[in-house]
């Protein structure tokens, strides 16, 4: 299993402490709001577990998926 990040955008406040932690993952868009540019990046480039747990609003949600 891996994890997949999405962001619920009504919960986000675009505090961008995802994007700090995992600039490779996370990117603030001109919506002010954070958006997912590489779903597969949890594990290999970021501890996406550690930015969900830091966004202040819980807007991250991690989907465990298969792998393929």
């Amino acid at each position: 299993m891996k994890l997949v990040p999405k962001i619920d955008l009504e919960k986000c406040i675009g505090d961008a402490v995802c994007e700090a932690m995992c600039p490779d993952v996370f990117e603030m868009a001109d919506d002010d709001k954070a958006h997912v540019i590489n779903p597969d990046g949890c594990g290999e480039l970021c501890d996406c577990e550690e930015a969900a747990e830091a966004c202040p609003t819980e807007a991250i949600i991690l989907e465990e998926v298969e792998e393929e």
